[in-house]
């Protein structure tokens, strides 16, 4: 039976930002944005992935740039669907008969009705059978922690939509909380800031710009500046203004409070043997919110734990995802049980 399966079964890791699809035996073939650009009046698919990111901000009346997800969870369902689809397509490109296995990642503070959404999404692009993982798992699983052990295992996946923090023992999540601050929310705060210091709106993709190229949660060795250009609300026209990591670090002082109170909390909670366990191992951070320089470092020191950065944090989920595929039987037990669903 498992031949008949091989490149076929999938595991998607549904990401706010990016969404990644992983095939039985291939690895990751799809690592595309989360943005999927349609015809406002037909809600035709004008482009998906980044060629729609490229648009974002760009875009005349009659093009419309959605993002389907919003905080780790379905917003726009049709448009979701349509993306999966998509993904899923660009993977079997004249197989449409073929309908996979598909293991989704959700965040682990999602409700039974939108679990209920993922998968229902999953099924319309095409699916045989959706099973569901929890995030959390799934990074720690990529990240090559002995989750099946009885050890615990904490990790802290800063996503674009949320951030998941949770301690993992014997092949389940002993405590886990789910917050909605992430990368998406240090973006906005460095456009909240530009507008209040220095009168200055810019766009999201260049906030996200900014927070790759200077943002950083420590202060490092060498705090470099640069130009960003804007529109200033008073003028109307377009402006630059010279911004120095310092600034930026400022800027994103609240969203990164949020992540730190997060992980704060979660140790609050963790039973006391296990407490013990990840002092010495350590807290793995995952997600794209890792790429942040210094969050370890700021981690370390707030927590008073060693803190790692996993080694490919933007594929983790994926990564963990495309495991419990492979390893379908021997790590059936992590995926979300049936009872949950009715």
């Amino acid at each position: 039976m498992a031949n008949s399966f091989v490149g076929r079964d999938m595991a998607v890791d549904l990401g706010t930002a990016n969404t990644l699809v992983y095939v039985r035996g291939k690895g990751i073939l799809v690592d595309e944005p989360s943005v999927v650009a349609v015809q406002s009046a037909s809600g035709e698919l004008v482009a998906v992935g980044h060629e729609a990111k490229q648009m974002v901000g760009r875009t005349p009346d009659e093009i419309e740039t959605i993002r389907p997800l919003k905080d780790g969870v379905i917003a726009d369902f049709e448009t979701c669907e349509q993306m999966l689809r998509y993904f899923i397509r660009q993977v079997h490109r004249r197989r449409y008969f073929a309908k996979p296995r598909l293991v989704i990642c959700v965040p682990s503070g999602i409700t039974a009705v939108e679990t209920r959404a993922v998968k229902e999404a999953g099924y319309q692009a095409g699916a045989r059978n959706v099973y569901i993982v929890e995030e959390p798992m799934a990074a720690a699983i990529g990240a090559g922690l002995p989750v099946h052990l009885p050890t615990g295992n904490m990790v802290v996946d800063v996503g674009g939509g949320t951030t998941e923090v949770a301690v993992i023992s014997l092949g389940g999540v002993v405590t886990s909380l789910s917050v909605t601050t992430a990368g998406d929310d240090v973006d906005n705060a460095i456009v909240a800031w530009m507008k209040k210091e220095h009168a200055l709106l810019l766009g999201d993709r260049t906030a996200e710009e900014v927070k790759m190229s200077l943002g950083s949660a420590w202060p490092t060795s060498d705090e470099t500046e640069a130009e960003i250009r804007g529109r200033d609300l008073v003028s109307g026209l377009p402006r630059t203004v010279t911004v120095s990591a310092a600034d930026v670090r400022h800027a994103i002082e609240e969203p990164l409070h949020g992540i730190i109170d997060a992980v704060r909390a979660t140790l609050d909670q963790t039973p006391p043997e296990l407490a013990g366990d990840i002092m010495d191992r350590g807290i793995v951070l995952t997600g794209g919110g890792a790429l942040l320089r210094g969050l370890d470092e700021r981690l370390r020191h707030e927590t008073s734990m060693p803190v790692h950065v996993a080694d490919s944090p933007l594929t983790s989920v994926a990564l963990g995802a495309g495991r419990c595929v492979e390893e379908f039987d021997a790590l059936r037990a992590v995926l979300v049980s049936e009872r949950r669903r009715r």
